[in-house]
């Protein structure tokens, strides 16, 4: 079995800016791990924001934040 993750999806995580609360504006990948276990423990909200956020803690936890920071880097987005 085989898995391929979903680039588009991960180039939007990567560029994701938290919409609201202290870190609004911030990165999601900025956002502190604290910040984001007590999401956790108090309820991801719903939709793409909460699977956002519930991936980043994944990635926090397992140290692979240089990657997102690559994306970040090397595929930057678009200014609107």
């Amino acid at each position: 079995m085989e898995i391929r993750p979903d680039t588009k999806q991960l180039l939007e995580l990567a560029h994701y800016k938290m919409p609201y609360g202290k870190y609004k504006g911030r990165y999601l990948v900025d956002l502190p791990l604290p910040y984001l276990v007590w999401f956790s423990q108090k309820g991801f909200p719903e939709g793409k924001l909460g699977n956002f956020l519930q991936t980043m803690l994944i990635i926090k936890d397992n140290n692979l934040e240089p990657i997102i920071r690559k994306l970040q880097k090397e595929f930057p987005k678009e200014s609107a």
